[in-house]
């Protein structure tokens, strides 16, 4: 697979199967290239900035309006009713989220679909979803798009053949994705597949400003792919389902060709990957623990100055050399509203319970902080240079919404761990007037 660098650029990328398929000088030929139609992908309004201006242009076999009309579909767990079940403030922690044996139970990415939390609403265009993904089996002659916002997707376990209408991407685990609003995908999986998803309406993910860290640091721009054109001209006489998600519930319709049929494209509103390992870490170096917004990734701002609609954040391999200094995270009570997940390796504040592919919340203004193992352990360690969190990888999607966790978050999943709070009872005083 090839790929094109760079966050939000604009791009050019067609199919060598037809050189020249992208029209010269204009966007919208009476008669474009090879026959093909011209279709716009806006990602804004319009009449945005320049700099939040976001569209593509796509030249296709078949434009996609070429399908029957949508019906609802059920399937999956997805909602956005944050009021089924009572609120629950407490500290919240799952185990690792159950995949579906095949081919007792065969599931796809989309009927895998399982809503964890959230709060707003997608036709105000204003909230986040977090969503957890099982499956085992491929999508096959049928495709997804998202009319109510942006999919942050984050593979924990088993890799992702991603193909959009941009093109192809491969995702493993220590990578993530970003499938923007409309566009449409299909995922094959290679045996047990799971996953976290983060949801946003009404913003797109940016790369979070530097200040006075300087021009560079943090994810490079240059570090995110994008995929090149790659098409195919496939009849399916059978029906090829496309699923729409729109106002937070599942429509499909049919069509008899296959959607992937864009030659070229050109723009800045694309589908993109980037590779966690390439995170350059800003640290304290001289004592004191700094903020853990000095890993963010990815943000989707609102349009109060420095409140994130949602963050993404990691926690990756380092190295701890603060003195005089409780090095692992402080207790903490949030404004914000912390959701954790875990791709591999153990987390430093908390070794056990928390295993990859679980997931905690820690809800506005609970208190949270490392278990009492790790408090005694930290606070007795002679301070050396050290590495921290070597072969692991935490992340956090963190948001300023108080966000309502859903029934089958709490009941029907049957993961959630119910002695979470039985991790900090050891605690005890150590005041000595």
């Amino acid at each position: 697979l090839q790929y094109l660098s760079g966050f939000g650029n604009e791009h050019v990328s067609e199919d060598p199967r037809c050189p020249g398929a992208l029209p010269e000088g204009q966007n919208n030929p009476q008669v474009c290239p090879y026959g093909l139609y011209a279709e716009q992908l806006s990602g804004s309004a319009f009449t945005c900035p320049r700099p939040t201006n976001k569209r593509s242009w796509l030249y296709r076999i078949l434009p996609s309006v070429c399908h029957k009309p949508f019906k609802p579909l059920e399937e999956g767990h997805l909602t956005h009713d944050w009021d089924e079940i009572e609120p629950d403030p407490n500290q919240l922690r799952w185990k690792p989220f159950e995949i579906p044996k095949a081919p007792q139970n065969k599931m796809d990415f989309v009927s895998g679909l399982h809503t964890l939390c959230g709060a707003g609403e997608p036709r105000g265009r204003n909230g986040i979803a977090v969503h957890i993904f099982v499956c085992n089996t491929s999508m096959t002659d049928r495709c997804l798009y998202n009319s109510d916002g942006d999919f942050l997707i984050v593979p924990q376990q088993g890799k992702l053949l991603i193909t959009t209408e941009f093109g192809k991407m491969l995702v493993e685990p220590n990578e993530i994705c970003v499938i923007q609003q409309g566009m449409r995908f299909s995922v094959e999986v290679f045996g047990e597949t799971r996953g976290y998803i983060l949801e946003v309406y009404g913003a797109h993910f940016e790369l979070p400003d530097l200040g006075p860290i300087g021009a560079n640091g943090l994810a490079n721009p240059r570090d995110f792919l994008v995929p090149v054109a790659w098409y195919e001209d496939r009849q399916v006489p059978g029906g090829y389902t496309v699923i729409s998600k729109y106002q937070g519930k599942l429509f499909a319709a049919q069509q008899d060709y296959s959607p992937y049929n864009v030659v070229a494209w050109h723009g800045n509103y694309t589908p993109y990957k980037y590779h966690l390992e390439k995170f350059m870490v800003i640290n304290a170096v001289a004592f004191d623990h700094a903020d853990p917004s000095i890993f963010t990734v990815l943000t989707a701002k609102t349009t109060r100055a420095g409140v994130a609609l949602a963050d993404f954040v990691i926690f990756p391999p380092r190295w701890g050399v603060a003195n005089n200094t409780f090095r692992p995270p402080y207790y903490h009570r949030n404004c914000m509203s912390e959701f954790m997940g875990l791709i591999k390796g153990h987390y430093e504040a908390k070794e056990e319970g928390f295993q990859p592919g679980g997931g905690s919340l820690h809800s506005m203004m609970t208190p949270h902080g490392p278990d009492a193992d790790c408090f005694e352990k930290a606070s007795k360690a002679k301070l050396e240079p050290e590495r921290v969190a070597d072969g692991t990888m935490a992340f956090m999607f963190e948001s300023s919404l108080s966000l309502a966790v859903t029934k089958w978050g709490l009941q029907t999943s049957n993961r959630l761990d119910k002695n979470y709070y039985k991790c900090w009872e050891p605690l005890k005083s150590h005041f000595n007037p």
